[in-house]
């Protein structure tokens, strides 16, 4: 059972959908558990019959613990997988507390700030995890720092991506919904309103970007998180803020949260996540999936991700400058994007598929059990 703290619209949400439609039942059977009722991917999922709603009350809901363990122990549960802090928590104490034979945690970023209440609770369950599975080597190296766990207890899976939902369409009828022109130069960030991401970054870059491509529109897809958490409302205000300051509004346009993603990465030119910190981010698989070139920071993994001048570009994180010329060079050195974008959707096939996804998750499972 892979358990999580909603089943909302993030990159780790995605990713236990993804795994859950993925995997073969003739080898595991896998159930999804939600401890919030805010679940709009929900109807993604092939077998719905098979996710589970156990709501958190609160911040520090502990009846959350007994709860989940009864459930694991009806459901007669080998292994319990727990995606981000809370859920995290929850299947270390309820795993023990129901008898499975395996526990195991999560890392889905790097380089971020671990509060001292996380910190505090993750040292209570440390003998509680059996496993953590990283999706990159820099996650898995920062977890180690920060919470010393052994360096055998770590499994890298990289995120997958469906190739088959995610794959080159003709997005003619989605700019013209949006109102650009099929000439119209369009960079595009997916990615939700909040400071991980540095939108900040990308709208410093865009007024160079405008200055050499007049005509360059920029698209921003995704939303706050429920509930404003992580101070993503006031960084929502903050992005605002930084378009009217630099003259920008022209030239965006904020779409929200959106489900008709493959459309939108085939209406762009090219994409951009200027992170400051990520594990392996599901908008690039997803960009680079659907043709389009991709434009990332030199953060975690990203350099893997995307090898430079072949996919994409990988400049250097908070550059504006380095990021602006890498756009600018992508939309006008005739028929480098178009090189770019011939190669993205193989490398995205060959490294990231959901074969892969549900094969090295299904080793790992396997392989707890069966020590």
């Amino acid at each position: 059972m892979v358990v999580i703290s909603a089943l909302g619209y993030g990159g780790a949400e995605t990713q236990a959908v993804e795994l859950a439609n993925s995997i073969d039942p003739a080898l595991l059977d896998l159930q999804l558990c939600s401890l919030s009722t805010y679940v709009p991917q929900a109807g993604r999922l092939q077998h719905p019959e098979r996710l589970h709603i156990l709501r958190k009350h609160w911040r520090f809901d502990a009846t959350v613990v007994p709860r989940l363990a009864r459930l694991l122990r009806a459901e007669r549960i080998d292994v319990v997988h727990g995606y981000l802090f809370d859920a995290e928590i929850a299947c270390a104490l309820a795993g023990r507390l129901a008898g499975v034979r395996a526990v195991v945690g999560s890392e889905r970023n790097a380089s971020y700030e671990i509060s001292r209440i996380q910190r505090l609770a993750y040292r209570l369950a440390r003998g509680c995890f059996d496993c953590i599975v990283a999706n990159s080597q820099a996650g898995a190296d920062f977890n180690r720092r920060a919470l010393g766990f052994p360096a055998e207890h770590y499994r890298i899976v990289r995120n997958g991506v469906d190739t088959t939902r995610f794959r080159p369409v003709d997005g003619a009828a989605t700019r013209a919904a949006l109102g650009l022109a099929a000439d119209t130069p369009v960079i595009g960030m997916f990615a939700s309103l909040k400071p991980q991401k540095n939108h900040l970054l990308l709208l410093r870059a865009a007024r160079a970007v405008l200055e050499a491509v007049p005509a360059a529109r920029f698209l921003f897809v995704g939303d706050i998180l429920p509930g404003g958490k992580h101070g993503s409302a006031q960084y929502a205000r903050d992005v605002q803020a930084a378009v009217d300051l630099l003259g920008l509004r022209s030239a965006c346009q904020f779409l929200g949260n959106r489900t008709d993603l493959p459309q939108l990465y085939s209406a762009c030119d090219l994409t951009v996540l200027p992170s400051l910190f990520e594990g392996t981010p599901n908008a690039v698989l997803e960009s680079l999936a659907c043709g389009c070139p991709v434009i990332v920071t030199d953060v975690a993994d990203n350099e893997r991700i995307v090898p430079d001048g072949q996919v994409g570009r990988v400049v250097p994180s908070g550059d504006a400058a380095a990021l602006s010329s890498a756009i600018v060079e992508m939309l006008t050195v005739p028929g480098y994007r178009a090189a770019l974008a011939a190669r993205a959707r193989a490398w995205a096939e060959q490294e990231f598929s959901l074969r892969a996804l549900s094969s090295n998750m299904t080793r790992v499972y396997r392989e707890l059990v069966n020590q």
